[in-house]
């Protein structure tokens, strides 16, 4: 009999439903998973009918409670350039992957999100909340600093005394706190969880896809580099929409008061 597949996958018109599929192992980040995630991602760039993902996880106890430990502590046993490479490298690249995806992420937390599983929610774009999740950031707890982003993207979001706080102590806290950090968007009831995500992905469904990936670099790029430098890959996303097909149709629609029809083009 074929094991399930550790990632779920559905399309819900133009929307990819991703599934974190390991419940019994509250949805653990074993390798199988970030790799099949990475091709997963691959194979919804290429789909033109797709324009948005929302990630979750299967079961009602967990979004995903973090990396594999019983898997990462073999490749640790086996030595730092094994670990560095099977575990740590691998689990940035997945989370990089979601940060830079040219297509809107949003994570739907259905319960705990710790380790690996707050550090998806860093890196997506957006993020909903049930009022049932809880966060954490525990790797400290086993001896290891946060490896998959976290000692870096929580800081730019919640800035560093807050986020050295929840790193040092390892201590899990609540959705609306996880709200108040930036984390993310909005906490809802655990029955409207997917509901809202979906209506979130389709509010941004209405625009220009191209638009949106326009927008999504120049955040992602410019987060980080000088207000100059930011300004600049500003104008280098504004000028690759101004040769699309998206854009005239755009201001062509504002201009004649009715729906824009955008192409993707």
């Amino acid at each position: 009999m074929q094991a399930e597949p550790t990632i779920l996958f559905e399309q819900r018109d133009a929307v990819a439903l991703l599934t974190l599929n390991r419940p019994e192992k509250l949805n653990a980040l074993n390798y199988a998973t970030n790799d099949r995630l990475m091709v997963l991602l691959d194979q919804i760039e290429a789909d033109s009918s797709i324009g948005a993902v929302i990630l979750t996880g299967a079961g009602e106890r967990a979004f995903s409670a973090g990396g594999d430990i019983h898997e990462f502590t073999q490749s640790i046993r086996s030595g730092v350039e094994e670990a560095v490479r099977e575990f740590c490298r691998r689990g940035q690249a997945m989370t990089a992957r979601l940060e830079a995806f040219p297509k809107p992420v949003i994570v739907a937390v259905n319960g705990i999100a710790f380790g690996g599983g707050c550090e998806i929610t860093e890196a997506a774009h957006l993020a909903v909340a049930s009022a049932q999740a809880l966060f954490a950031k525990p790797e400290i707890n086993i001896g290891i600093p946060p490896t998959f982003g976290g000692t870096q993207r929580l800081p730019r979001l919640a800035g560093r005394k807050r986020a050295l706080e929840l790193l040092l102590t390892g201590d899990a806290f609540t959705p609306d706190q996880a709200l108040a950090l930036g984390l993310v968007n909005k906490v809802v009831s655990h029955e409207a969880l997917l509901p809202t995500a979906f209506d979130l992905a389709n509010r941004i469904l209405r625009h220009s896809p191209l638009a949106a990936s326009r927008i999504i670099a120049a955040v992602t790029r410019g987060l980080n580099a000088a207000i100059d430098e930011g300004l600049q890959i500003e104008r280098e996303q504004f000028a690759r929409m101004c040769t699309t097909k998206d854009v005239l149709e755009g201001l062509d629609a504002w201009i004649e008061r009715r729906t824009p029809h955008y192409a993707g083009e």
